[in-house]
């Protein structure tokens, strides 16, 4: 495939509200956007990544200086042997970071371009099929306007029911532990049983021990119902500190939110651990190696919960069998705020929990040329 222009922008979309979760405060989403155009079909292969509250110009840079270069203009080897030809040209400037999610979002923008040349849907690219897929209900960050913490959290349960979901997921970390419990507890109580309930700690506890009290601490709060898993009680780096912590409470701990590549994986994949892994394809490799990850988890028998980028992660889902509900956020949460980029006819589709994957070719968003407009980045 011949390859007619590669295309980076960055974009900084503000949330209305300033937000905070356990240890940082959000005031703004910062992607990356890259369009791949072959020269043959004139079809638009649409990829993406996140870069965080800044950061999204420098991702743009490394499209542009780093890694269009390397691509080239011709695909002859692939979209896995352009991933390899990309990560090999990374070597001496560093694997990671910055630079794996510039790569995500480049092998994101191939596959949806080879999809479109195909007329199918991702998912039915990748061996699935075009269904809908269970999804989860994410939030419950912490919003001092929302009023009080418990009574925020319940009206955010209510208002996931109100759209169709059952399963749910809250921030902790943000609170003294006596504090969060009494919010984990309000949440369960208004979920009523009809559901299931995370917690994601974005990283808040110092140590083992630390992040031991706490997940000890929400269990009783849970009671009965207990808690569907953990989320990243400590520094993502720490893979063998969340190994280790699995071990000592009775909730499953998931992380690989940030974890990049298949050989960072591959120290989570321990089937004793009894850990859940995250793979974000804007994080770590893009389509490509989210895949890999999910096949090797799939061997050893452990399963991935999709962090984030619904719109993406509904495809990759119904390609592979041993996934968990898609995290989801709906748009008036203010929280992930994508689809704002996107056509309102191109946002994904939910209903009773679950999540329709497009039926149009490839990922099935399209651009609102307008809004990228009004949010990128100048200079």
């Amino acid at each position: 495939m011949k390859l007619a222009a590669v295309t980076a922008t960055a974009v900084r979309v503000p949330v209305k509200t300033v937000t905070r979760m356990s240890t940082r405060l959000l005031d703004k989403r910062d992607f990356l956007l890259v369009s791949i155009t072959d020269a043959d079909q004139g079809h638009v292969g649409i990829g993406y990544s996140y870069a965080g509250t800044s950061g999204g110009a420098l991702l743009a840079h490394i499209v542009d200086d780093l890694l269009a270069p390397a691509l080239g203009d011709r695909l002859d080897d692939g979209i896995v042997g352009a991933w390899e030809r990309l990560y090999q040209e990374a070597l001496l400037v560093g694997r990671r970071g910055a630079v794996l999610r510039a790569l995500s979002a480049i092998d994101i923008a191939l596959w949806d371009l080879l999809a479109k040349r195909a007329g199918l849907p991702l998912a039915e690219v990748l061996g699935g099929s075009s269904r809908r897929v269970p999804a989860y209900a994410s939030g419950g960050y912490y919003r001092p306007s929302e009023g009080g913490w418990a009574d925020a959290v319940a009206a955010e349960i209510k208002l996931n029911k109100q759209l169709g979901f059952h399963d749910h997921k809250i921030k902790v970390g943000g609170l003294p532990v006596e504090e969060d419990a009494i919010r984990v507890a309000a949440a369960i109580e208004a979920i009523g049983g009809d559901g299931r309930l995370a917690l994601d700690a974005n990283n808040a506890y110092r140590s083992i021990h630390e992040a031991a009290r706490a997940t000890k601490a929400f269990e009783r709060a849970a009671g009965d119902a207990g808690l569907w898993w953990m989320e990243e009680p400590l520094v993502a780096d720490d893979l063998s500190g969340h190994v280790a912590l699995a071990a000592r409470v009775d909730t499953p701990i998931a992380t690989g939110e940030i974890a990049q590549t298949r050989w960072e994986f591959r120290d989570l994949a321990d089937p004793a651990a009894d850990i859940i892994l995250q793979p974000d394809a804007g994080v770590l490799g893009g389509v490509t190696e989210w895949m890999r990850v999910a096949r090797a988890a799939e061997t050893a028998r452990l399963s991935v919960a999709p962090h984030w980028h619904a719109n993406l992660h509904v495809h990759l889902v119904a390609a592979v069998t041993n996934a968990m509900p898609v995290e989801h956020f709906a748009l008036e949460k203010d929280i992930y705020n994508f689809e704002l980029l996107l056509t309102p006819d191109s946002r994904l589709q939910f209903e009773d929990g679950e999540l329709q994957v497009p039926d149009r070719p490839g990922l099935g968003v399209e651009l609102e040329p307008a809004a990228v407009e009004e949010y990128a980045v100048r200079g």
